[in-house]
């Protein structure tokens, strides 16, 4: 046989064994990956079916909107609590029982949240939710990061991407089917099945994880984040009422107290729970501020809207789902275009492109009416979508460009904790400044005027602060600039940090 020959068969008896080894490579992953993608959408769905369910949950339990919103409040808090702690959990345990265990307490708190019999109740059933959901997301994604080959790590977090853009879609469409047609129990309980089978599923396949030396854990700073900004909230929530009566001042006294202990001992600490000597960077400080302004208003709104398409235009809680669809879908849109677009232009003309839309959008919802028509609405809440996935994704990559390279790895969880403190803080606000200003107008109206109209104009009022605060978003988006090219340093060996330990740490 010549070489010739002999080459040509090697090269014949190898591409099969490459073969293999690939397909070998994808059914390895694909286990352990949908075991976490089905965990995690557990918590993605949640956080987009309870908005819907709201006024359904007024009317069952016979409370008020300040109460309920809450559910929306101590969830999101419970997420900011512990998604700091995803890192140092899964060193000190390991990343797999870790998400099991996160699995089991989301799951538990779901079933009873479905079987609450009161406002308290469910509030305190919440919070147990989110201080299961809270570490999920980064201990999956960081899980992924690991169980992916470098050359496929952009092909399977694509994969994980799906359901992360599938569910603000499709969770508002959920919600409002299973209220209107089973009950708003299974909003919750429906988490359920998919829980036992997140649970089986990663049992069985998810590869167990070496334990490291776990960091010092900031214990005075684990105690100080709730209270400060649980208390923040607080007072915001009573402020929409009154700035001036005792428990808004007790709220914000208390907390912003909390707060600035907090401050002090973050930065005196070698290991703190949230890295915020990254603030000393100025283009991160402001890339983080505008990402908060527009957080800010953004979802406040959004918890706004779906208020008053069932309380006062009428519709059912699924007709609010479809009606909601559009401006997930025009998000889902925009994102992949802004993000080939900041690789070009970076993040100044596009947040202020899309903040602009925003505003201009707000703004006229602000002067809605008893008569103003469906067709007004959705254009509006369309051009919301768009212009927030032209403005978060180029916002998000800017402030993580802009963090110290040394800090990189730590900015991940201050960024996840403070959306999370950002959107209770707009729940809790917008809401209580909905109920001042609705019954403010009610009160100067008059026994013989219409209360829809009272109403309506406390939801104009609300979407006008809201198109107020993004206009102040718009001009804070001029003050960004490209940030400054920062040596490497800061890590042992003066080596990057590990990019799977982003989303963990």
């Amino acid at each position: 046989m010549s070489r010739k020959q002999e080459s040509m068969s090697a090269t014949k008896q190898t591409q099969p064994s490459a073969a293999a080894g690939d397909d070998f490579s994808l059914k390895a992953i694909l286990p352990p990956l949908l075991a976490i993608i089905v965990g995690m959408i557990m918590v993605i769905l949640d956080s987009t079916v309870v908005n819907n369910a709201i006024p359904k949950l007024v009317d069952y339990f016979d409370t008020d909107l300040k109460t309920i919103q809450w559910t929306v409040t101590g969830y999101t808090l419970a997420l900011s609590a512990v998604i700091p702690l995803a890192g140092w959990m899964t060193d000190r345990f390991g990343a797999k029982r870790i998400f099991l265990i996160t699995i089991a307490l989301f799951t538990i708190g779901s079933v009873l949240c479905g079987i609450a019999q009161t406002p308290e109740q469910l509030i305190l059933f919440r919070v147990i939710q989110g201080l299961g959901g809270g570490m999920m997301a980064p201990i999956g994604m960081a899980m992924v990061f690991k169980l992916a080959p470098p050359e496929r790590r952009g092909s399977i977090m694509g994969m994980l991407g799906i359901p992360m853009l599938m569910a603000p879609a499709f969770g508002p469409v959920l919600s409002g089917w299973l209220v209107d047609s089973v009950s708003w129990h299974w909003i919750f309980i429906i988490n359920l099945p998919i829980g036992i089978i997140a649970m089986i599923l990663g049992a069985k396949y998810l590869p167990k994880a070496d334990r490291q030396a776990a960091p010092h854990l900031d214990v005075i700073g684990m105690c100080l984040a709730p209270i400060a900004f649980s208390m923040l909230a607080y007072g915001v929530s009573e402020g929409g009422t009154s700035w001036s009566q005792t428990s808004t001042i007790t709220g914000l006294a208390v907390g912003g107290i909390a707060l600035l202990l907090f401050i002090f001992v973050e930065l005196r600490q070698k290991q703190p729970l949230l890295e915020l000597r990254v603030f000393r960077s100025s283009d991160f400080t402001r890339g983080i501020i505008l990402t908060w302004v527009v957080q800010l208003a953004l979802f406040g709104a959004m918890l706004i809207v779906p208020l008053y398409l069932q309380g006062v235009m009428g519709y059912s809680a699924l007709e609010t789902g479809w009606i909601l669809m559009p401006q997930a879908i025009c998000s889902g849109i925009g994102m992949p275009i802004s993000g080939r677009l900041f690789d070009k232009i970076g993040a100044r003309p596009l947040a202020f492109g899309g903040l602009t839309v925003i505003s201009v959008a707000l703004f006229i919802l602000s002067g809605i009416s008893v008569d103003t028509s469906l067709w007004v609405i959705i254009p509006c809440i369309c051009i919301m979508g768009l212009g927030m996935g032209f403005a978060m994704m180029p916002l998000n990559t800017h402030v993580l460009n802009s963090a110290p390279r040394a800090l990189v790895s730590r900015v991940t969880p201050l960024t996840t904790a403070a959306q999370q403190v950002i959107v209770s803080f707009a729940a809790a606000g917008l809401t209580g400044y909905l109920t001042s200003q609705i019954a403010s107008h009610a009160a100067s109206a008059g026994a013989d005027a219409n209360p829809l109209s009272a109403v309506v104009a406390g939801y104009g009022d609300t979407f006008f602060l809201s198109a107020c605060i993004v206009t102040t978003g718009v001009a804070l988006s001029l003050l960004l600039r490209k940030p400054k090219r920062q040596e490497v340093g800061g890590t042992a060996g003066g080596e990057q940090p590990d990019p799977a330990m982003m989303a963990g740490h």
